[in-house]
């Protein structure tokens, strides 16, 4: 597993957080409250697909004030309606005695393992470039779409999942695969940081990459390892 962590029962708990993105005037990126859930949401959510677990529950901790909780829940349910899968029941809490200069938010979800996670006989591709900033919002098209996923996901189409941060595509695949001093070749920045899982890591089986290609588009491509 990625940044999951595994409970009794099979349940896997993931998190992600966003500071000083928002509405509060003191923000480095200004963006609407619900949109700053919805990234936050997102990377939670990858991190459920990436230990073979679907949610089952959402929880908002939010340190931005009372009125961005009704933006925060829309954002989280959002993202699962952009997923095409049923919403969980949402809670959460909000920080009502002090006020921050510049919104921040967490989002953790509580998840139940559903699928093996297996890399046998596959070929890694990237699907999504890597954005973070404004530019998440400037180039939404070339984001990895969380349906496609899914569905490639539910499928069988990808047999792994593995997100990538703000360390970058090379720091991903070094941890992925636990050698410090891999290299990569890839069209795409490697070290440029994805933000909010923008780009992700799939293993395709050897024998299904034309209806990869086919299922994702143009933003899948190959991903070239030296170990």
């Amino acid at each position: 597993m990625r940044n999951a962590v595994q409970l009794e029962g099979g349940l896997i708990l993931t998190t992600d957080n966003s500071g000083g993105i928002g509405m509060k005037a003191a923000d480095v990126v200004s963006v609407p409250d619900r949109t700053t859930a919805r990234f936050a949401a997102r990377v939670a959510l990858l991190e459920q697909w990436a230990a073979g677990a679907e949610p089952i529950a959402a929880l908002i901790h939010n340190f931005s004030g009372p009125e961005s909780w009704l933006a925060y829940e829309d954002g989280v349910r959002d993202i699962f309606e952009e997923a095409g899968i049923a919403v969980p029941a949402i809670t959460g809490s909000t920080e009502t005695n002090m006020t921050l200069l510049q919104s921040a938010i967490a989002v953790t979800m509580i998840g139940k393992q559903n699928r093996t996670v297996d890399e046998e006989g596959v070929i890694w591709f990237t699907y999504g470039v890597p954005l973070v900033g404004n530019a998440v919002l400037e180039q939404e098209q070339h984001i990895a779409s969380l349906r496609s996923i899914h569905e490639a996901l539910q499928s069988g189409l990808i047999k792994r999942l593995w997100p990538v941060g703000s360390g970058g595509l090379l720091k991903e695949v070094r941890d992925l695969f636990g050698i410090d001093n891999v290299t990569i070749q890839s069209p795409l920045d490697t070290a440029a940081s994805a933000g909010p899982a923008t780009c992700v890591l799939v293993a395709v089986p050897v024998g299904g990459v034309a209806e990869a290609k086919a299922h994702f588009g143009e933003n899948l491509h190959e991903l070239f390892v030296v170990r």
